[in-house]
């Protein structure tokens, strides 16, 4: 059977955190916090969304969470400039070893799809500046289950769209929550711990395989 493998994007493929590269010339010292806090409410605003029933496009999500950020911790970031941090997650880059991990993976015989938050437009747009569009198959958007990740809707749309069972499909996410809504899905699953300081949440659920990067990835994939 041909491996099914189903990528997160944003954190996972695509470094998101490149953002606080203009924020440090807003912000300065306070960039970094300001980027982990804005990401924070920006999932958090996802979850409380699907919770609700209450969708909108991952975009706004961001959008309102810099919004909420910004007054928050009274940084007075003007229309205009929070405009502009907004178009740079347009033109966020990949990490250093997701071409070569897709490569390799898709050499082995693997079938790759993004599974993504986003819009499907917005993340092949950014999958394509990024140079890893064409090693996916497709890109799977939650946009079309009017939900989020990490509810077990979302992932049954992937398994639709993948035309794969869940026990031959995988999940490959930096995000512990993905990770955990996957493997609830009945998904197998592999964390990609993008950073020492990262954390698995302690609810008895593990990865299949926990792994520093897609070259990794790659090397340890069981057959």
């Amino acid at each position: 059977m041909t491996p099914c493998l189903t990528f997160d994007v944003y954190g996972t493929l695509i470094d998101p955190s490149d953002v606080t590269r203009q924020l440090r010339a807003l912000l300065g010292d306070q960039a970094e916090d300001f980027y982990l806090r804005w990401r924070d409410k920006q999932l958090e605003y996802s979850f409380r969304r699907g919770l609700m029933g209450a969708y909108v496009d991952f975009s706004q999500c961001t959008r309102e969470a810099l919004a909420f950020i910004n007054a928050s911790a009274q940084t007075g970031l003007d229309a205009q400039t929070q405009t502009q941090l907004m178009d740079a997650w347009s033109q966020l880059p990949a990490f250093a070893d997701s071409a070569a991990g897709l490569q390799q993976l898709q050499q082995q015989g693997a079938r790759l799809y993004a599974f993504s938050n986003g819009s499907r437009a917005a993340v092949s747009a950014l999958l394509e500046q990024a140079g890893l569009a064409d090693y996916f198959v497709e890109v799977v958007s939650v946009e079309t289950v009017h939900s989020f990740k990490p509810a077990p809707a979302v992932y049954e749309y992937l398994l639709s769209r993948t035309a794969s069972q869940a026990d031959a499909t995988w999940l490959v996410s930096s995000n512990p929550f993905d990770v955990l809504g996957a493997r609830h899905a009945g998904l197998r699953s592999a964390w990609v711990k993008r950073s020492d300081r990262a954390q698995f949440d302690p609810w008895g659920l593990e990865p299949d395989l926990q792994v520093a990067s897609l070259v990794e990835l790659a090397k340890r994939l069981p057959d």
